[in-house]
């Protein structure tokens, strides 16, 4: 556990600096007709937050939760990221990871182990939050190989 919170608070102690660099004419920029852009990978990672919210707080009330599995492609399109400006989401993304910094601190690591469901699979609280930080750190590497 402490580990993914080393691995959140570092991104957000030297990633923002790097993002915000990128200016919005280059964040909207489509690799391809069916790639994301980088506002869109970085909406993504915002909603990414907001479903793994949900399981962060939950599983710490209820030793399991059901929930519906994430999908990702219709959340995107949907929200628009593409439209939004490049300054502002970031600074979106930086505000919900720190606070979800903030629960890892604070985490009861009592119940690490607790289960959620996702569609018809199983994973624990601590599977939770370092899948959250992997793919974190693999959708960031994409932004900025761009």
């Amino acid at each position: 556990m402490l580990h993914a919170f080393t691995r959140l608070k570092n991104i957000l102690a030297t990633v923002p600096e790097r993002l915000s660099s990128i200016p919005n004419e280059d964040a909207a920029i489509k690799p391809s007709p069916n790639k994301w852009s980088r506002k869109e990978i970085m909406g993504h990672l915002i909603d990414s937050a907001s479903n793994n919210h949900q399981r962060f707080v939950r599983l710490q009330i209820e030793d399991h939760v059901k929930l519906p599995k994430y999908r990702q492609n219709e959340w995107v399109a949907v929200q628009h990221w593409q439209d939004k400006e490049w300054s502002a989401i970031l600074a979106f993304w930086q505000l919900y990871n720190e606070h979800i910094a903030y629960i890892f601190e604070k985490i009861d690591k009592t119940k690490l182990q607790h289960i959620v469901t996702l569609g018809e699979t199983d994973f624990t609280l601590q599977f939770i939050i370092d899948d959250y930080v992997d793919h974190m750190e693999h959708h960031l590497k994409q932004v900025f190989e761009q």
